[in-house]
């Protein structure tokens, strides 16, 4: 069950941001480069948050590991799941910006 909650979770901050990309004006054809900082602050603080899921997730199960009794196994399992699955969300839109980059690429001039 803790699955689908970290599911719901990334799903959640994905339509979230979504809904920011959405809202933001439309920029012209002579778009400057705040447009595409603004994608990149975007994408660097996705990618923080995914890196800070995964230390706490560590810290937690080091701290298990080490005998503290404040923590259970089921803290450690449910940070670990939410880690596992924000990294492969962060993996799978990886894997569709290289995609749309080598379509761009391959396009004729």
């Amino acid at each position: 069950m803790s699955d689908i909650s970290g599911i719901n979770q990334v799903l959640a901050e994905m339509r979230r941001l979504s809904a920011a990309a959405a809202s933001s004006p439309a920029q012209e054809s002579g778009q400057t480069q705040a447009g595409g900082a603004d994608f990149s602050a975007l994408l660097k603080q996705s990618i923080d948050q995914v890196n800070e899921t995964q230390k706490a997730a560590g810290k937690l199960s080091e701290a298990f590991s080490a005998g503290d009794p404040n923590i259970d196994v089921a803290q450690v399992m449910v940070a670990l799941q939410k880690a596992g699955v924000a990294f492969a969300a962060m993996t799978e839109v990886r894997n569709r910006l290289v995609s749309a980059y080598q379509d761009i690429m391959s396009m004729p001039v």
